[in-house]
């Protein structure tokens, strides 16, 4: 990732270079912004919990696997520190959905929960969040944390996330905001895109997730932005965000963040 990341320098820019009016906004009062809500506070006191925690759970893992640990058995503590996003991340997805008031979203991996709280919190009242997890234990944990926080939007969906989606988008009209961040290949990422799509409106927003973490990462964004519906691709190296507003010209953008 190294490369990939000298090389997203080298060609990334600022709000000086962005001349869509809807990309210098959402970049200057979204990606950009930086600030402090109390929502964020309470999230924070979960991670810190699961950080101390030397609870060992079995890991169930239907996707590329961890960079790091290569055992089924994992502390709580490890995942926590290892598999999470991290505050800043958490709350740039907290400002997207606030920014664009999603009614439903789908966050394709729970994980321990942090990423799925902070979008949780960002919600209006009558929105719904769908979490997906493939490995029980995790999802347990990740339960846990939604109860501490009283979280009565979250609705989670635990299995192989290759049967789970499928079943899950049949039963919804539409989806205005996903997260992907569910399983680290080329192949998967693609179809979980493309069934996602199906159920997509003009106003949708995907947010892909580690977009540079391996080569096949890497394939499956450029084949996503290249799409004829993607009308405007946004990297910012650690995320990749996909927009379909068709009253915009197509536009890729790497910017940093």
């Amino acid at each position: 990732m190294i490369k990939a990341y000298l090389k997203f320098l080298l060609k990334s820019k600022n709000e000086h270079s962005i001349h869509s009016p809807f990309v210098f906004d959402l970049y200057t009062k979204v990606i950009k912004k930086s600030d402090s809500n109390v929502k964020f506070q309470a999230i924070e006191r979960v991670r810190k919990e699961q950080l101390s925690s030397s609870k060992i759970i079995e890991i169930k893992d239907f996707g590329a696997g961890s960079k790091i640990h290569k055992g089924n058995n994992r502390l709580v503590k490890e995942i926590a520190k290892n598999a999470e996003k991290s505050p800043k991340f958490g709350q740039l997805l907290f400002r997207l959905i606030e920014y664009f008031q999603p009614k439903i979203v789908l966050d394709l991996g729970t994980s321990l929960g942090i990423t799925t709280l902070y979008q949780s919190a960002a919600l209006e009242i009558g929105s719904e969040i769908y979490t997906f997890e493939g490995c029980p234990q995790t999802a347990s944990e990740a339960n846990s944390a939604f109860e501490k926080l009283e979280s009565k939007n979250i609705f989670q969906i635990i299995g192989n996330i290759d049967d789970t989606l499928p079943k899950t988008l049949a039963e919804l009209d539409t989806v205005d905001f996903v997260f992907f961040d569910a399983n680290h290949r080329f192949e998967p990422t693609v179809r979980y895109f493309e069934q996602c799509l199906e159920k997509a409106n003009l106003q949708s927003v995907f947010v892909f997730d580690d977009i540079h973490w391996s080569p096949e990462m890497e394939q499956a964004w450029e084949q996503i932005k290249q799409h004829q519906k993607v009308m405007i691709s946004i990297d910012l190296f650690w995320i990749g965000l996909i927009f379909f507003r068709t009253n915009q010209p197509k536009q890729d953008f790497i910017l940093r963040f």
